[in-house]
């Protein structure tokens, strides 16, 4: 009796073991396959030999600005941003830039800047810090003046190598969600910020001839919006005039900017944003208004405005966009268009790929573009499968084999083979089947 009583006892604590190892290898495997940083280092960049289409970049990030708030044509947008509009209808390329969740500021920008969706280990510090450093267009960029929020600018100066990226922040006590103050102010301080800046660059002669090089990036961070979102929900007046006063502040930037550079018609200009908003003022999942953000690209390199076709995105009526080309990229894709613009190295993590329809470019120059995206792709994938082989058991580790190492050379070596021979045809439709592996 007493044997059978020990047996059960025995039986029951090996099935509870059992199961708590089970839960807890289950757990670990989790955390391993997702937690793991998607950031390698050691990786060589990769560039065009030819000469940029722009010597600057201007990128201007609209924080929590959704796609149809932005480019639905109503009558009160007409009067709010009329200046993006006459940029949309006639100078520049434009589409939707689809985020993925989760839907928050610092993985937003890692991804516009960075190219790569952020490393989840970040959420450990409540996306405020680099878990891991990694590679921008920041950090290749010549040199990088950045002005905004100190929420975001000094992870992309901490990540950078040497001392090339300035920033210029407001305290974080300006960024007030109480609703009792205006919005706006936290953009107009970045607008009057940039305009001091030139000026001063006017009779700074160090700081003059650094502006006067290539490969230089100018960064406004307008954090008005999102705060409009949060307080004041994004169909209120509030949100809406502060669509009026980015719009009017980009307009006074880009004339002193031509006017600096004395039109020389070398200045390439993105904006964007990091993520939407539902209707009620939250963000961070994946729900059609958070992950629709608009991309508005002109300038240096950029294509002006062509006729829509069936291919394309069909947009909603109330946009009044349908008659016009509308190019959809995954956020990640910004990346490598702001690089190539000015003729910089993609980040070296970056997963994005050259959105070729914003670039007005020649086919030999479009093709030199999208190989140095691929070099930069097939070297990241040879790094992880370095430090992926290197950390398996040599009798389990198996080759990839849709692109193992023969593959990936004979793709490599038929793009190259493609331009040598001024088949650039050839060449961009190479490239895409490598996309497709």
């Amino acid at each position: 009796m007493f044997n059978g009583h020990f047996e059960r006892i025995f039986s029951t604590m090996f099935l509870i073991i059992s199961s708590l190892f089970v839960h807890i290898a289950f757990l670990v495997s989790v955390v391993d396959i997702y937690f793991k940083s998607p950031i390698v280092h050691n990786i060589k960049p990769q560039s065009s030999p030819l000469e940029a289409p722009a010597r600057r970049l201007v990128l201007m990030v609209a924080d929590g600005l959704r796609a149809d708030s932005f480019l639905g044509a109503d009558d009160l947008f007409k009067t709010n941003a009329s200046h993006l509009r006459h940029v949309i209808e006639e100078r520049e390329a434009w589409g939707v830039s689809h985020t993925r969740v989760p839907t928050e500021s610092r993985p937003g920008y890692v991804t516009l800047i960075a190219g790569l969706y952020e490393d989840p280990s970040a959420i450990a510090k409540g996306w405020k810090d680099n878990p891991v450093e990694f590679d921008s267009v920041f950090n290749e960029s010549r040199y990088t003046w950045s002005w905004g929020s100190p929420d975001i600018l000094p992870m992309f100066a901490k990540g950078a190598s040497g001392n090339h990226v300035y920033i210029d922040m407001y305290g974080s006590e300006v960024e007030d969600f109480s609703g009792r103050r205006s919005t706006t102010r936290l953009d107009t301080w970045v607008f009057r910020k940039v305009e001091e800046f030139l000026n001063h660059a006017k009779t700074d002669a160090v700081l003059n001839e650094k502006l006067h090089q290539d490969k230089i990036v100018f960064f406004l961070h307008l954090l008005g919006l999102d705060t409009a979102g949060h307080t004041h929900k994004p169909h209120s007046v509030e949100y809406k005039e502060n669509i009026r006063v980015v719009d009017a502040g980009i307009k006074r930037i880009e004339e002193m900017i031509e006017e600096f550079y004395q039109h020389d018609k070398k200045t390439a200009y993105v904006f964007t944003s990091d993520h939407g908003m539902t209707d009620w003022g939250s963000h961070g999942a994946g729900d059609k208004s958070e992950t629709e953000t608009p991309l508005v690209a002109w300038g240096a390199g950029v294509r002006g405005p062509r006729p829509s076709t069936s291919a394309e995105p069909s947009s909603p009526a109330s946009w009044r966009l349908g008659h016009l080309s509308r190019s959809d990229v995954s956020q990640a894709d910004v990346a490598p268009l702001m690089a190539s613009l000015i003729g910089i190295p993609v980040p070296v993590n970056s997963v994005g790929t050259l959105p070729r329809d914003y670039l007005e470019v020649t086919e030999h120059h479009l093709s030199e573009l999208m190989f140095s995206n691929a070099r930069q792709m097939v070297a990241q994938y040879n790094k992880k499968r370095e430090l992926t082989e290197a950390g398996s058991l040599s009798w389990i580790y198996k080759e990839f084999s849709v692109l193992n190492r023969s593959k990936e050379t004979k793709l490599t070596d038929q793009i190259r083979s493609h331009i040598r021979a001024k088949r650039y045809t050839e060449s961009v439709s190479t490239f895409l089947s490598f996309l497709c592996v």
